[in-house]
């Protein structure tokens, strides 16, 4: 089998209303997914993580860097595959966008191979540890709107009313500003719901520790991103100081970058990008240097029903760290913000929130063959862009 054709689709269309993060706001939703194709008639699907105009750089180092590399070579040869594009590109960036590009073709390879062998994608990683995987409900984006607060606590009480097992909010307004705003998601949802807060990387270390004791009182769950991701000593601070998780990762790629994030103990919980990080093939890398230093591990979640669903199969074959009889199970992020490329891709669509609500928070892992993530031809014509 034999490789011969990489396809970038860049995906967008405008929202209804505009949403954001402590870094900006955005009035577009984005989705950059990567076909490959092979001479036996199988296609393979990933994504790459990164919007706007990110997708559309990604979209010319898909084709134009990575294709030409590995063209022709056996799509099975997945550890050959990486190595070879990472090694040609690795004078060029060994973070950011061509990892980001490079990710998307790994697992199209990875969906690829499990058509192939006629196999979920979480059995070739070794099977599966879990049949049900807790999903937490990611919503409250910041917007500009004039009660952010009123807004933030009718999506809290939506999503617990929706039936997940714990929430996650943006922050990133400011130091007073954010502790209101925490205050009135608690408040909604009650004290023993489990929260989340994400500052997108918005603070100083001495603010975010001020934050950080603040969310202590409150029974706040993690704080994400709390500093820059290059900040690894403002983390390690973090981590000492603070009784609450902090947890950070999503902006750090390959095996190499994640190692002394590991290694120096910069954060309570791992939240690997798969589709940033390089790839299944490297996630794999790091899943094993966080087991080996015991620091659990949640995947950062963020995308179509490609990245969706790809999660699924890493989180159904995640062990549990260390190991007991009832451990915490590690939990998938969905984002419940309108997403037409998360509700409408797929030729088989995922209904996560339907069965999220039916299970009282919880979904199946996939059983079909590789990923289960084909997406629906027309639709991707439909939104594609140049």
């Amino acid at each position: 089998m034999k490789i011969t054709e990489i396809r970038s689709h860049v995906l967008q269309y405008d929202l209804d209303e505009e949403l954001g993060y402590s870094q900006q706001y955005y009035t577009k939703r984005t989705a950059h997914l990567v076909e490959v194709r092979t001479d036996e008639g199988i296609t393979g699907w990933g994504e790459c993580f990164g919007g706007g105009g990110i997708a559309l750089a990604n979209k010319t180092i898909v084709e134009q860097v990575i294709q030409p590399m590995i063209i022709g070579m056996n799509p099975l040869d997945r550890d050959v595959i990486w190595h070879k594009a990472y090694n040609l590109m690795r004078d060029h960036g060994q973070k950011g966008m061509p990892i980001q590009s490079l990710s998307g073709v790994d697992i199209a390879l990875w969906d690829i191979a499990g058509k192939y062998y006629n196999q979920p994608v979480y059995q070739l990683l070794g099977g599966a540890f879990r049949e049900e995987i807790p999903v937490y409900g990611y919503g409250m984006m910041l917007q500009r709107v004039p009660d952010l607060k009123e807004r933030f606590k009718t999506d809290s009480a939506q999503i617990v009313e929706a039936g997940f097992k714990a929430t996650k909010m943006k922050i990133g307004l400011g130091v007073k500003e954010d502790i209101e705003l925490v205050e009135t998601v608690r408040d909604a949802v009650g004290p023993d719901f489990q929260v989340m807060v994400d500052a997108n990387h918005a603070y100083t270390t001495r603010e975010a520790m001020t934050l950080g004791h603040e969310f202590e009182k409150m029974g706040i769950y993690w704080f994400e991103e709390p500093v820059a991701p290059e900040d690894h000593q403002g983390y390690r601070d973090l981590c000492e100081a603070l009784v609450l998780n902090i947890a950070g990762g999503e902006a750090e790629f390959t095996s190499f970058g994640f190692r002394d994030l590991i290694k120096n103990r910069c954060v309570d919980i791992l939240q690997p990008e798969v589709c940033a990080l390089g790839g299944i093939t490297e996630y794999q890398k790091i899943i094993a240097m966080a087991r080996a230093h015991f620091v659990p591990v949640v995947n950062h979640v963020w995308g179509s029903a490609v990245a969706v669903g790809t999660n699924m199969h890493l989180l159904a074959a995640l062990p549990d760290f260390p190991g007991a009889a009832h451990p915490v199970q590690p939990m998938l992020e969905y984002d419940t913000t309108p997403n037409r490329f998360r509700e409408e891709l797929l030729q088989k669509p995922l209904n996560i929130q339907e069965r999220v609500k039916q299970s009282g928070g919880t979904i199946p892992i996939p059983t079909g063959p590789g990923l289960g993530v084909d997406p629906d031809p027309d639709f991707v014509r439909h939104f594609e862009v140049n």
